[in-house]
């Protein structure tokens, strides 16, 4: 092991105590819940309108992180700047919106000057400073308290526990809000189509799954000569066996045809039939492609029959299928 060197130590030493500033001032916020608390949300909860975030300098930065959470977890929501506001941008806001301003001084000038217009258009103020006494803090409906003791800066000028608590702060009225609005992870996909969670929940096995003249597929009736032509001509390892009433009656796979192998057999004359897997694992069209794959991965095969309401073949697909589609 290479030994380290004393500014190695150094260096660790003072992230170390960032941190440790940092957590703790985020673990004060805690102390500080109280009846406040709930009342911006109730606010928040009973607006007909969205909610305006609003902060100047990191604040801002801090703000508009908090309103695309908010956004995106239920609360409609978007950010504006302060001093854009004083120059047109008020007009996006309107009297059934909540406004939530951050500073940690309280005493931000920008935000100050258009306090009053807010207030008189009627929108709700929710104020979020490091000073219960400041001038923001005494002007909102609801003030929360994002005080820190000190920053992690050793100059103690560069906002770094104070942004990191409102943040945090921020996330919990987010996740909060959240809860409160019975928000579901479908409801998050619907925000995120891109992302994969979207993709996870938004795509059905009817999106992946093939169909048509693409499912290898034979009769009852069919020899094990034939259910092998299929499988190749197809290739998805493995065939399903119909009734005349297209109905599924069982599958023959390639794990099969391994245990086939073992046993001298004429292809020619073995009808699929008798040597085929029955009462198949076989899925709806309409679920999710993500319970296909937690329904392969439970019982440990890579194929999937997909049937109607009356067991009729639809369908099929198999893992490469849902990795091309991005499900996995």
């Amino acid at each position: 092991m290479i030994p380290q060197s004393n500014r190695d130590f150094s260096v660790l030493e003072i992230a170390a105590e960032v941190l440790e500033i940092e957590s703790k001032a985020v673990m004060g916020l805690t102390r500080r819940l109280d009846h406040r608390f709930v009342q911006a949300v109730d606010m928040i909860l009973g607006c007909s309108g969205r909610v305006v975030v609003s902060g100047m300098g990191k604040s801002g930065h801090v703000g508009r992180k908090i309103a695309s959470t908010l956004a995106s977890t239920g609360t409609p929501a978007f950010f504006v700047h302060p001093a854009e506001a004083s120059h047109g941008d008020l007009g996006m806001i309107t009297k059934q919106d909540v406004f939530v301003a951050l500073s940690n001084s309280g005493e931000s000038a920008e935000l100050l000057s258009i306090i009053p217009l807010i207030k008189r258009q009627g929108a709700k103020l929710i104020s979020m400073t490091g000073n219960p006494a400041s001038s923001l803090a005494v002007e909102a409906d609801v003030h929360l308290d994002a005080g820190v003791d000190k920053e992690a800066c050793p100059l103690g000028l560069a906002p770094t526990a104070s942004t990191t608590a409102a943040l945090a702060l921020g996330d919990a009225l987010a996740v909060t809000l959240l809860v409160e609005r019975g928000f579901s992870a479908e409801d998050f996909a619907m925000s995120h189509p891109g992302g994969s969670l979207g993709i996870r929940l938004l795509t059905h096995v009817r999106d992946v799954m093939r169909k048509d003249g693409a499912v290898p597929v034979v009769s009852s009736n069919a020899f094990l000569s034939e259910a092998l032509l299929e499988m190749s001509k197809k290739g998805m390892g493995m065939t399903a066996v119909v009734d005349d009433q297209n109905r599924v009656t069982g599958i023959y796979t390639d794990g099969d045809l391994r245990r086939t192998l073992e046993n001298e057999i004429d292809f020619r004359k073995t009808p699929v039939a008798s040597i085929m897997t029955r009462n198949p694992r076989t899925i709806s069209a309409d679920r999710l492609a993500a319970e296909a794959v937690q329904f392969m991965e439970q019982f440990k095969i890579t194929q999937l029959l997909v049937v109607d309401s009356d067991a009729k073949l639809v369908g099929a697909l198999n893992m490469h299928d849902l990795l091309r589609a991005k499900v996995i």
